[in-house]
């Protein structure tokens, strides 16, 4: 992504939708728990948990330029993953607003509650 201006901190559930319709080229990651990604999970985002988004540092700097959307369950462990991307130069990165559960209410029914 080559724009000036810095993406909004947050992206909803149809956007991100959007996104994957048009095969738009990003990065979507999972921040949730092996355990509860096993339970559900949108096939397209990249699980790596919360706790190990640091040591992931380096790899996700190869990121650096391009959008970056971090999903989780509500929306919580993905707003703190998004400012510590932001804090460590992935200035692209975006929280999924409302998690996997609001993907479930209004993007795809299937996709199991907890």
């Amino acid at each position: 992504m080559n724009e000036n201006a810095e993406l909004p901190i947050e992206i909803d559930v149809q956007q991100v939708k959007q996104l994957l319709d048009h095969q738009v080229d990003f990065l979507f990651l999972d921040c949730r728990e092996p355990d509860e990604h096993q339970f559900c999970r949108v096939e397209q985002a990249e699980l790596i948990p919360l706790r190990e988004i640091p040591g992931k540092k380096q790899a996700l700097l190869e990121h650096a330029e391009q959008r970056v959307v971090v999903m989780c369950h509500h929306g919580m462990r993905s707003m703190n993953a998004v400012q510590w991307l932001r804090a460590n130069g992935i200035v692209n990165a975006q929280s999924m607003a409302g998690g996997i559960e609001d993907w479930s209410l209004r993007i795809d029914p299937a996709v199991p509650r907890y």
